[in-house]
Protein backbone atom coordinates (compact mmCIF):
# COMPACT_ATOMS: atom_id res chain seq x y z
CA UNK A 1 0.00 0.00 0.00
CA UNK A 2 1.64 3.27 -0.86
CA UNK A 3 1.99 5.74 1.95
CA UNK A 4 -0.18 8.21 1.80
CA UNK A 5 1.42 11.33 2.89
CA UNK A 6 -1.34 13.85 3.77
CA UNK A 7 -3.20 11.11 5.95
CA UNK A 8 -0.24 10.56 7.91
CA UNK A 9 0.00 14.79 8.51
CA UNK A 10 -3.65 14.49 9.22
CA UNK A 11 -3.20 11.64 11.63
CA UNK A 12 -0.21 14.33 13.58
CA UNK A 13 -2.51 16.94 13.55
CA UNK A 14 -5.34 14.92 15.75
CA UNK A 15 -2.80 13.94 17.67
CA UNK A 16 -1.41 17.10 18.72
CA UNK A 17 -5.02 18.53 18.93
CA UNK A 18 -6.02 15.72 21.44
CA UNK A 19 -2.67 16.71 23.40
CA UNK A 20 -3.68 20.51 23.44
CA UNK A 21 -7.74 19.68 24.38
CA UNK A 22 -6.20 17.68 27.69
CA UNK A 23 -4.18 20.90 27.81
CA UNK A 24 -5.36 24.40 27.51
CA UNK A 25 -8.72 23.23 29.59
CA UNK A 26 -6.31 23.54 32.47
CA UNK A 27 -5.03 26.39 32.06
CA UNK A 28 -6.54 30.27 33.60
CA UNK A 29 -7.76 31.80 30.54
CA UNK A 30 -10.81 32.89 29.59
CA UNK A 31 -13.80 30.69 28.13
CA UNK A 32 -13.25 31.58 24.74
CA UNK A 33 -9.82 31.08 24.39
CA UNK A 34 -10.77 27.42 25.88
CA UNK A 35 -13.35 26.46 24.02
CA UNK A 36 -12.17 26.12 21.01
CA UNK A 37 -9.83 23.07 22.30
CA UNK A 38 -13.09 20.67 23.89
CA UNK A 39 -13.79 18.84 20.75
CA UNK A 40 -11.02 15.94 21.44
CA UNK A 41 -13.30 13.48 20.81
CA UNK A 42 -14.38 14.86 17.24
CA UNK A 43 -10.87 14.21 16.77
CA UNK A 44 -10.88 10.63 17.73
CA UNK A 45 -14.00 10.27 15.12
CA UNK A 46 -11.72 11.65 12.52
CA UNK A 47 -9.01 9.20 13.56
CA UNK A 48 -11.93 6.02 12.84
CA UNK A 49 -12.44 6.90 9.72
CA UNK A 50 -8.40 7.00 8.78
CA UNK A 51 -8.62 3.26 10.62
CA UNK A 52 -11.94 1.91 8.51
CA UNK A 53 -9.41 3.24 5.02
CA UNK A 54 -5.69 1.59 6.60
CA UNK A 55 -7.67 -1.19 7.97
CA UNK A 56 -9.42 -2.67 4.62
CA UNK A 57 -5.81 -2.00 2.86
CA UNK A 58 -3.80 -3.67 5.18
CA UNK A 59 -6.19 -7.01 5.10
CA UNK A 60 -6.36 -7.04 1.59
CA UNK A 61 -2.18 -6.78 1.44
CA UNK A 62 -2.34 -10.35 3.78
CA UNK A 63 -4.62 -11.57 1.36
CA UNK A 64 -7.55 -11.85 4.09
CA UNK A 65 -5.94 -13.96 6.23
CA UNK A 66 -6.74 -13.48 10.11
CA UNK A 67 -3.36 -14.78 11.27
CA UNK A 68 -0.74 -12.41 9.45
CA UNK A 69 -3.41 -9.59 9.56
CA UNK A 70 -3.96 -9.75 13.84
CA UNK A 71 -0.45 -10.36 14.33
CA UNK A 72 0.73 -7.07 12.56
CA UNK A 73 -2.51 -5.25 14.53
CA UNK A 74 -1.12 -6.73 18.47
CA UNK A 75 2.70 -5.70 17.24
CA UNK A 76 1.16 -2.54 16.51
CA UNK A 77 -1.30 -2.09 19.67
CA UNK A 78 -0.51 -4.09 22.65
CA UNK A 79 3.37 -3.06 23.32
CA UNK A 80 3.34 1.04 23.70
CA UNK A 81 -0.04 0.19 25.04
CA UNK A 82 1.25 -1.72 27.78
CA UNK A 83 4.19 -0.09 29.10
CA UNK A 84 1.59 3.26 29.04
CA UNK A 85 -1.16 0.89 31.32
CA UNK A 86 1.39 0.28 33.69
CA UNK A 87 2.46 3.63 33.93
CA UNK A 88 -1.35 4.71 34.04
CA UNK A 89 -2.26 2.36 36.85
CA UNK A 90 0.84 3.76 38.84
CA UNK A 91 -0.57 7.37 38.41
CA UNK A 92 -4.28 6.46 39.13
CA UNK A 93 -4.37 6.48 43.29
CA UNK A 94 -3.31 10.03 43.28
CA UNK A 95 -6.15 12.31 43.84
CA UNK A 96 -7.17 14.87 40.70
CA UNK A 97 -6.07 18.13 43.09
CA UNK A 98 -8.88 20.23 41.89
CA UNK A 99 -9.58 21.69 45.14
CA UNK A 100 -6.14 22.95 44.63
CA UNK A 101 -7.39 24.85 41.40
CA UNK A 102 -9.75 27.43 42.20
CA UNK A 103 -9.95 28.73 38.17
CA UNK A 104 -11.24 25.62 37.51
CA UNK A 105 -15.15 26.03 37.94
CA UNK A 106 -17.68 22.92 38.68
CA UNK A 107 -18.75 22.76 34.76
CA UNK A 108 -15.12 23.41 33.56
CA UNK A 109 -14.31 20.29 30.57
CA UNK A 110 -11.06 20.17 32.78
CA UNK A 111 -12.51 17.77 35.79
CA UNK A 112 -13.94 15.18 32.97
CA UNK A 113 -9.94 14.37 31.75
CA UNK A 114 -8.34 12.86 34.72
CA UNK A 115 -9.56 10.39 37.17
CA UNK A 116 -8.58 10.09 40.87
CA UNK A 117 -8.39 7.26 43.18
CA UNK A 118 -8.57 3.75 42.71
CA UNK A 119 -12.02 2.41 41.69
CA UNK A 120 -14.85 -0.19 42.71
CA UNK A 121 -14.54 -3.09 40.29
CA UNK A 122 -11.00 -2.61 39.75
CA UNK A 123 -9.75 -6.04 38.82
CA UNK A 124 -12.29 -6.46 36.01
CA UNK A 125 -11.46 -3.63 34.80
CA UNK A 126 -8.07 -4.08 34.09
CA UNK A 127 -8.64 -7.32 33.00
CA UNK A 128 -11.27 -5.65 30.39
CA UNK A 129 -8.53 -3.11 29.56
CA UNK A 130 -5.51 -5.78 29.04
CA UNK A 131 -8.10 -7.99 26.47
CA UNK A 132 -9.47 -4.31 24.85
CA UNK A 133 -13.30 -5.08 25.93
CA UNK A 134 -13.44 -2.18 28.26
CA UNK A 135 -15.81 -0.81 25.67
CA UNK A 136 -18.13 -4.16 25.58
CA UNK A 137 -19.77 -3.22 28.94
CA UNK A 138 -22.92 -1.55 29.79
CA UNK A 139 -22.98 0.99 31.95
CA UNK A 140 -24.83 -1.15 34.78
CA UNK A 141 -22.39 -3.92 34.31
CA UNK A 142 -19.16 -2.18 34.64
CA UNK A 143 -19.86 1.59 35.50
CA UNK A 144 -17.25 4.19 33.72
CA UNK A 145 -15.10 0.94 32.67
CA UNK A 146 -14.00 2.31 29.47
CA UNK A 147 -12.29 5.60 31.08
CA UNK A 148 -10.57 4.36 34.15
CA UNK A 149 -6.84 4.10 34.50
CA UNK A 150 -6.22 4.94 30.78
CA UNK A 151 -9.00 7.60 29.49
CA UNK A 152 -7.50 7.04 25.64
CA UNK A 153 -7.86 4.11 25.43
CA UNK A 154 -11.12 3.46 25.35
CA UNK A 155 -11.09 3.63 21.57
CA UNK A 156 -8.62 1.17 21.45
CA UNK A 157 -10.83 -1.21 22.50
CA UNK A 158 -13.50 0.78 19.28
CA UNK A 159 -10.79 -0.57 17.23
CA UNK A 160 -10.29 -4.17 17.99
CA UNK A 161 -14.09 -4.72 17.70
CA UNK A 162 -14.10 -3.31 14.39
CA UNK A 163 -10.86 -5.45 13.90
CA UNK A 164 -12.60 -8.27 14.21
CA UNK A 165 -15.52 -7.34 12.75
CA UNK A 166 -13.56 -6.82 9.10
CA UNK A 167 -12.09 -10.45 9.94
CA UNK A 168 -15.04 -12.39 10.13
CA UNK A 169 -16.33 -10.42 6.80
CA UNK A 170 -13.27 -11.88 5.23
CA UNK A 171 -13.76 -11.24 1.96
CA UNK A 172 -16.95 -9.12 1.84
CA UNK A 173 -17.25 -6.60 -1.05
CA UNK A 174 -16.68 -3.01 0.55
CA UNK A 175 -19.29 -1.44 -0.69
CA UNK A 176 -21.61 -4.11 1.63
CA UNK A 177 -18.99 -3.96 4.23
CA UNK A 178 -20.11 -0.09 4.53
CA UNK A 179 -23.41 -0.67 4.44
CA UNK A 180 -23.28 -3.20 7.27
CA UNK A 181 -21.06 -0.46 9.57
CA UNK A 182 -23.93 2.13 8.24
CA UNK A 183 -26.68 -0.91 9.87
CA UNK A 184 -25.09 -1.50 12.85
CA UNK A 185 -24.63 2.36 13.36
CA UNK A 186 -28.34 2.60 12.58
CA UNK A 187 -29.10 0.23 15.69
CA UNK A 188 -26.74 1.96 18.05
CA UNK A 189 -28.55 4.99 17.40
CA UNK A 190 -31.94 3.23 17.83
CA UNK A 191 -31.26 1.58 21.23
CA UNK A 192 -29.67 4.84 22.71
CA UNK A 193 -33.37 6.08 22.38
CA UNK A 194 -35.51 3.32 23.03
CA UNK A 195 -33.11 1.10 25.52
CA UNK A 196 -32.93 0.94 29.39
CA UNK A 197 -30.56 3.46 30.60
CA UNK A 198 -28.87 0.93 33.10
CA UNK A 199 -28.07 -1.35 29.59
CA UNK A 200 -26.79 2.01 27.94
CA UNK A 201 -23.31 1.39 26.19
CA UNK A 202 -20.61 3.79 26.20
CA UNK A 203 -18.76 5.62 22.92
CA UNK A 204 -16.01 2.74 22.67
CA UNK A 205 -19.11 0.85 21.53
CA UNK A 206 -18.61 -0.16 18.23
CA UNK A 207 -22.10 0.78 16.80
CA UNK A 208 -21.61 4.29 18.71
CA UNK A 209 -18.76 4.59 16.01
CA UNK A 210 -19.56 2.32 13.49
CA UNK A 211 -20.75 5.36 10.54
CA UNK A 212 -16.68 6.35 10.53
CA UNK A 213 -15.72 3.32 10.14
CA UNK A 214 -18.16 3.14 6.97
CA UNK A 215 -16.95 6.28 5.83
CA UNK A 216 -13.48 5.59 5.67
CA UNK A 217 -14.14 1.89 3.73
CA UNK A 218 -16.11 3.87 1.30
CA UNK A 219 -12.78 5.58 1.13
CA UNK A 220 -10.40 3.09 0.39
CA UNK A 221 -13.41 2.26 -2.47
CA UNK A 222 -12.34 5.84 -3.74
CA UNK A 223 -8.58 5.17 -3.27
CA UNK A 224 -9.02 2.31 -5.36
CA UNK A 225 -11.29 3.91 -8.07
CA UNK A 226 -13.74 0.78 -8.08
CA UNK A 227 -16.32 1.71 -10.82
CA UNK A 228 -19.38 3.48 -9.10
CA UNK A 229 -16.95 4.69 -6.36
CA UNK A 230 -17.46 8.43 -5.99
CA UNK A 231 -21.17 7.59 -5.83
CA UNK A 232 -20.78 4.93 -3.03
CA UNK A 233 -18.37 7.91 -1.24
CA UNK A 234 -20.98 10.09 -1.87
CA UNK A 235 -23.86 7.86 -0.46
CA UNK A 236 -21.67 6.93 2.96
CA UNK A 237 -20.68 10.27 3.06
CA UNK A 238 -24.46 11.46 3.20
CA UNK A 239 -25.57 8.51 5.61
CA UNK A 240 -22.88 9.41 7.99
CA UNK A 241 -23.74 13.11 8.37
CA UNK A 242 -27.05 12.04 8.97
CA UNK A 243 -26.39 9.43 11.75
CA UNK A 244 -24.23 12.22 13.37
CA UNK A 245 -26.85 14.77 13.26
CA UNK A 246 -29.09 12.46 15.13
CA UNK A 247 -26.36 11.56 17.45
CA UNK A 248 -25.08 14.70 18.51
CA UNK A 249 -26.16 17.98 16.23
CA UNK A 250 -24.47 19.93 14.14
CA UNK A 251 -21.44 19.87 15.62
CA UNK A 252 -21.11 16.39 14.70
CA UNK A 253 -20.81 17.14 11.04
CA UNK A 254 -17.28 18.34 11.58
CA UNK A 255 -15.34 15.32 11.47
CA UNK A 256 -16.85 13.59 8.64
CA UNK A 257 -16.75 16.91 6.37
CA UNK A 258 -13.12 18.20 7.62
CA UNK A 259 -11.90 14.15 6.81
CA UNK A 260 -13.58 14.53 3.04
CA UNK A 261 -11.72 17.85 2.82
CA UNK A 262 -8.31 15.97 3.59
CA UNK A 263 -9.02 12.87 1.46
CA UNK A 264 -9.65 15.53 -1.64
CA UNK A 265 -6.14 17.07 -0.47
CA UNK A 266 -4.96 13.76 -0.74
CA UNK A 267 -6.12 12.63 -4.24
CA UNK A 268 -6.90 15.72 -5.97
CA UNK A 269 -4.39 18.32 -4.50
CA UNK A 270 -5.22 21.22 -7.18
CA UNK A 271 -4.51 24.74 -6.80
CA UNK A 272 -7.76 24.94 -4.33
CA UNK A 273 -6.40 22.46 -1.82
CA UNK A 274 -2.67 23.23 -2.34
CA UNK A 275 -2.30 25.00 0.73
CA UNK A 276 -4.17 22.29 2.73
CA UNK A 277 -1.97 19.44 1.43
CA UNK A 278 1.36 21.13 2.36
CA UNK A 279 0.24 21.53 5.63
CA UNK A 280 -0.43 17.69 6.00
CA UNK A 281 2.31 16.52 4.43
CA UNK A 282 5.14 19.10 6.34
CA UNK A 283 7.83 17.29 7.81
CA UNK A 284 6.33 18.69 10.83
CA UNK A 285 3.04 16.87 10.52
CA UNK A 286 4.46 13.85 9.39
CA UNK A 287 6.77 13.43 12.02
CA UNK A 288 3.86 13.87 14.45
CA UNK A 289 1.94 11.24 12.40
CA UNK A 290 5.16 8.81 13.34
CA UNK A 291 4.79 9.23 16.83
CA UNK A 292 1.01 10.12 16.98
CA UNK A 293 -0.03 6.73 18.73
CA UNK A 294 1.62 7.38 21.45
CA UNK A 295 1.23 10.99 22.34
CA UNK A 296 -2.65 9.90 21.97
CA UNK A 297 -1.87 7.04 24.76
CA UNK A 298 0.47 8.88 26.88
CA UNK A 299 -0.18 12.26 27.44
CA UNK A 300 -2.97 11.89 30.18
CA UNK A 301 -0.96 10.24 32.68
CA UNK A 302 2.06 12.61 32.09
CA UNK A 303 -0.15 15.62 32.41
CA UNK A 304 -2.07 14.23 35.36
CA UNK A 305 1.34 13.56 37.82
CA UNK A 306 2.39 17.04 36.55
CA UNK A 307 -0.69 19.41 36.83
CA UNK A 308 -1.03 17.58 40.28
CA UNK A 309 2.70 18.78 41.59
CA UNK A 310 2.15 22.30 39.77
CA UNK A 311 -0.94 22.26 41.97
CA UNK A 312 0.38 21.57 45.03
CA UNK A 313 3.15 23.94 44.14
CA UNK A 314 1.87 26.82 43.48
CA UNK A 315 -0.55 26.89 46.24
CA UNK A 316 -3.55 28.45 44.04
CA UNK A 317 -1.99 30.60 41.65
CA UNK A 318 -3.44 30.31 38.75
CA UNK A 319 -1.27 32.89 36.23
CA UNK A 320 1.91 30.71 37.87
CA UNK A 321 0.26 27.69 37.21
CA UNK A 322 -0.47 28.14 33.57
CA UNK A 323 2.86 29.88 32.90
CA UNK A 324 4.59 25.95 34.07
CA UNK A 325 1.98 24.06 32.64
CA UNK A 326 1.43 24.81 29.20
CA UNK A 327 5.11 24.39 27.94
CA UNK A 328 5.64 21.39 30.57
CA UNK A 329 1.98 19.74 29.17
CA UNK A 330 3.13 20.15 25.56
CA UNK A 331 6.93 19.23 26.06
CA UNK A 332 6.66 16.46 28.57
CA UNK A 333 4.62 14.18 26.62
CA UNK A 334 6.00 14.89 23.30
CA UNK A 335 9.31 13.86 24.46
CA UNK A 336 7.58 10.86 26.01
CA UNK A 337 6.44 10.05 23.06
CA UNK A 338 9.36 10.62 20.93
CA UNK A 339 11.05 7.90 23.46
CA UNK A 340 8.42 5.39 23.57
CA UNK A 341 8.29 5.50 19.75
CA UNK A 342 12.27 4.89 18.97
CA UNK A 343 13.05 2.33 21.48
CA UNK A 344 9.41 0.25 21.68
CA UNK A 345 7.29 1.23 18.86
CA UNK A 346 9.17 1.70 15.77
CA UNK A 347 11.48 -1.76 16.81
CA UNK A 348 8.56 -4.09 18.03
CA UNK A 349 6.69 -2.82 14.71
CA UNK A 350 9.21 -3.63 12.17
CA UNK A 351 9.34 -7.09 13.88
CA UNK A 352 5.77 -7.63 13.71
CA UNK A 353 5.81 -7.12 10.27
CA UNK A 354 8.25 -9.67 9.74
CA UNK A 355 6.38 -12.16 11.19
CA UNK A 356 2.97 -11.43 9.94
CA UNK A 357 4.98 -11.71 6.35
CA UNK A 358 6.61 -14.89 7.50
CA UNK A 359 2.62 -16.32 8.10
CA UNK A 360 1.65 -14.70 5.41
CA UNK A 361 4.15 -16.91 3.43
CA UNK A 362 3.19 -19.77 5.33
CA UNK A 363 -0.19 -19.49 4.17
CA UNK A 364 0.98 -19.23 0.61
CA UNK A 365 2.95 -21.71 0.76
CA UNK A 366 0.62 -24.46 2.08
CA UNK A 367 -2.32 -23.12 -0.19
CA UNK A 368 0.24 -24.15 -3.13
CA UNK A 369 1.46 -27.17 -1.58
CA UNK A 370 4.60 -26.90 -0.80
CA UNK A 371 6.34 -27.24 2.93
CA UNK A 372 5.42 -24.08 4.94
CA UNK A 373 8.21 -24.89 8.20
CA UNK A 374 10.53 -22.62 6.21
CA UNK A 375 8.77 -19.98 5.99
CA UNK A 376 8.42 -19.31 9.63
CA UNK A 377 12.15 -20.18 10.58
CA UNK A 378 13.89 -18.11 13.39
CA UNK A 379 16.73 -17.26 10.17
CA UNK A 380 13.77 -16.38 8.10
CA UNK A 381 11.87 -13.91 10.70
CA UNK A 382 15.63 -12.38 11.00
CA UNK A 383 16.37 -11.95 8.06
CA UNK A 384 12.74 -10.11 7.20
CA UNK A 385 12.87 -7.80 10.39
CA UNK A 386 16.20 -6.48 8.80
CA UNK A 387 15.34 -6.19 5.56
CA UNK A 388 12.47 -3.71 7.08
CA UNK A 389 14.81 -1.91 8.96
CA UNK A 390 14.91 1.69 7.65
CA UNK A 391 17.22 4.91 8.09
CA UNK A 392 16.39 6.78 11.34
CA UNK A 393 14.49 9.35 8.84
CA UNK A 394 12.37 6.63 7.13
CA UNK A 395 11.63 5.31 10.27
CA UNK A 396 9.70 7.95 11.45
CA UNK A 397 7.37 6.49 9.29
CA UNK A 398 4.62 4.14 10.74
CA UNK A 399 1.84 2.14 10.26
CA UNK A 400 -0.79 4.29 9.32
CA UNK A 401 -3.24 1.81 11.92
CA UNK A 402 -5.39 3.66 14.75
CA UNK A 403 -4.66 6.45 16.31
Amino acid sequence: MRRLTCLDGLRGLLALYVLLSHTVPFAAAADWVVRPFTHGGAAVDVFFILSGLVIVQSLSSYGYCARPFLIARVARIFPVFLVVFVFALAVQPLQTGFGRMPWLGQDSPARFIWSGGWPHGWLLSILAHLTMTHGLFPDGMLPNAWVEFLGAAWSLSTEWQFYLLVVLCGRMELPRLARLLLALSIVGTAWQALGPEVWQFSRAFLPNKAQYFALGVASAILLRREPGALVCYAGVLASTLLLCGVQGGADKLLPPLGWTLCLAAQLRPGWALRGTARVLSSRSAVWLGAVSYCVYLVNEPVQKLLGVGLALAVQGDGALFTALWLPGAVGLPLLAAWGLHVWIEAPVLRWGRAVARAASAVRTSSTAGSAPRAALSPRSVLVATRRDARPQAAAQRTDPGSP
